[in-house]
């Protein structure tokens, strides 16, 4: 069954911003705040950020009416080599879910939740975004 995705227009752009002295984790902060204002301005709010647990990472919180959604987000400047939406293997998506478990538990939340994947291309000021909601489940 096809996954509802959304993809980016010319002007769904991300700010300008210098990247000269930009290290490859600033860089990759840099990204998931662009994803982050492009998912609220689609509707989103923005919960938390670079929620670490044991054995994993989310990159986003954010809540979509009454579900708390976990976005990845993966960046590629080229798809020469994939789209960066592949990159997402079942290993990562286990310690997506671990993480989310854990990140519920340290809340003390029980709620609807769901697994969105942002992929993001080129470089700054010129971001494009591919947005799959729901790109996998918890089991």
């Amino acid at each position: 069954m096809p996954m509802p995705t959304e993809r980016s227009t010319p002007t769904d752009r991300a700010t300008p911003t210098d990247r000269s002295t930009t290290n490859r984790r600033q860089l990759g902060q840099q990204v998931e705040q662009a994803a982050a204002r492009w998912l609220e301005s689609r509707g989103l709010t923005l919960i938390a950020s670079n929620q670490h647990a044991k054995g994993g990472e989310i990159d986003l919180v954010m809540r979509d009416g009454e579900n708390l959604v976990f976005v990845e987000v993966r960046h590629r400047r080229r798809t020469d080599y994939g789209n960066p939406l592949e990159t997402i293997t079942l290993a990562k998506q286990r310690r997506i879910i671990k993480a989310a478990r854990f990140y519920l538990h340290a809340q003390r939340l029980s709620c609807p939740c769901r697994f969105d994947v942002v992929g993001v291309t080129g470089s700054f000021p010129a971001l494009e975004f591919d947005w799959i909601r729901a790109a996998f489940d918890a089991y």
